[in-house]
């Protein structure tokens, strides 16, 4: 479901500048920075619905490739609902210039410097540091996606599943693909 926006050149520019910031955030990758995505797209500046959002970030993560192709498809829907075709192709690039440049840039010179500098104590502990952001990261963008679609606490078999989905991932070898369809079928008859 599209909804009609109107976005001034400013509002293009303030798009892209978003995520350009965003960048230089996404620590462990732009799915961590999909919070605050939520926030400026669906409850700041209204372009994006949940619905919209949440699918954003299905889609693309269901789909083979980077993960960062979410990013393609919110650019895609605020183009969209903006006023169609050549819009969703501005909306493409506006979003993915913004979030690929300036973190690959960073990772490219970044990553030369900790090479070359890999044995000294402050690179070592900055990385140790990274780990535990990068989980808190992950699940504040857990719980943006599985709240932002109007999922409750009092959704219990929801939460259930998703706390066996858990469980299962960290203490067996079962593949997630073998998750992720026995959650489609439960979905499909309605018991989640």
């Amino acid at each position: 479901m599209t909804h009609a926006i109107v976005m001034t050149g400013a509002d293009w520019v303030s798009l892209l500048l978003h995520y350009l910031m965003l960048s230089l955030l996404a620590i462990g990758g732009a799915i961590t920075t999909a919070p605050d995505m939520h926030r400026f797209l669906v409850d700041e500046r209204h372009w994006l619905t949940d619905p919209q959002f949440s699918a954003s970030v299905a889609i693309a993560q269901a789909a083979p490739g980077p993960n960062v192709l979410f990013v393609a498809l919110m650019g895609w829907n605020v183009g969209l609902n903006a006023g169609g075709l050549s819009l969703a192709a501005l909306g493409v690039v506006l979003a993915l210039v913004g979030i690929l440049l300036p973190s690959t840039t960073l990772t490219y010179l970044a990553a030369q410097w900790g090479h070359r500098n890999r044995d000294l104590r402050g690179v070592r502990a900055f990385k140790q540091g990274m780990a535990p952001i990068v989980v808190a990261l992950l699940v504040a963008t857990g719980w943006v996606l599985a709240t932002g679609a109007s999922y409750n606490a009092h959704d219990w078999p929801l939460w259930l599943v998703a706390a066996v989905t858990a469980v299962v991932v960290w203490r067996t070898r079962i593949h997630l693909l073998w998750l992720l369809g026995a959650g489609a079928v439960l979905g499909w008859f309605g018991l989640v």
